[in-house]
């Protein structure tokens, strides 16, 4: 029997929930550029917690991006609540304040119903038993194995029509970064997305090689914006030790 939203040939490897590639605490903060405007503001990916959230335990991911030009200023935030031992998101928040458009997006997860519910709206079938949001995916990716090419199709949206995602294992990158020099593996995400990517689009993610995975660099092609390209500068975590995190992902 395959697992919920992996393909059948995955099963083996990824059917049963693993310990996370990364620990509470953990802080990467990136800088920001944009092809068509340059270095424009930073970002932070964060992992916050325990926090009680409707009777389960979960670890908030937050992701904060901040840019500026000129007078022009854009800020996104996104929000991801995930019970850490079976990997799925219980609660997702997406705020985006653009100088010609703000958006918020609120979606509550009811596992034990199988429904979500966006925006206070009608609640709609779960595409799958283990859900994700697009930010707990990012942190899903860590989990890989990096140490070959190859090829995963996953179903693990809460939203059907955001479903499959596939993921290109590539080749070995060196990336010289403010954070220090790192040995990575690159990752092609096809995602689905009509709102950021008129349909479909592809984010490449440069994964440390080391133990933690953490996302190097992330790169995304979007219409009107250009190329976005977020770069590490720092690693930090708010924890002595990163609670949870791998022996051999020490920050």
């Amino acid at each position: 029997m395959s697992a919920p939203g992996i393909a059948p040939a995955l099963a083996a490897t990824l059917s049963a929930p693993s310990r996370p590639a990364f620990g509470m605490g953990e802080v990467l903060d990136y800088r920001v550029n944009v092809s068509r405007a340059g270095n424009v503001g930073q970002g932070q990916m964060r992992v916050e917690g325990p926090v009680m959230e409707r009777a389960t335990l979960t670890w908030r991911l937050v992701f904060v991006m901040q840019a500026q030009r000129g007078p022009i200023k854009a800020i996104d935030r996104t929000t991801s609540w995930i019970d850490p031992t079976t990997f799925a998101t219980t609660r997702f928040e997406k705020t985006e304040r653009h100088p010609l458009s703000r958006d918020q997006e609120t979606v509550e997860i009811d596992a034990s119903a199988g429904t979500w519910t966006r925006n206070n709206g009608a609640s709609q079938s779960l595409a799958t038993t283990l859900p994700l949001d697009e930010l707990s995916f990012m942190y899903f990716l860590r989990g890989l194995p990096l140490d070959h090419e190859g090829t995963f199709t996953f179903s693990r949206h809460f939203d059907e029509a955001r479903n499959p995602t596939v993921v290109y294992v590539r080749g070995e990158e060196m990336v010289d970064t403010p954070a220090g020099l790192f040995r990575t593996r690159v990752l092609d995400m096809h995602v689905r997305d009509p709102k950021r990517f008129q349909g479909a689009g592809v984010i490449r993610i440069n994964l440390d090689m080391a133990g933690c995975h953490m996302p190097v660099r992330i790169t995304s092609k979007m219409p009107i914006i250009g190329t976005t390209t977020l770069t590490l500068t720092n690693v930090s975590s708010t924890a002595t030790v990163a609670e949870h995190a791998p022996a051999s992902c020490a920050l």
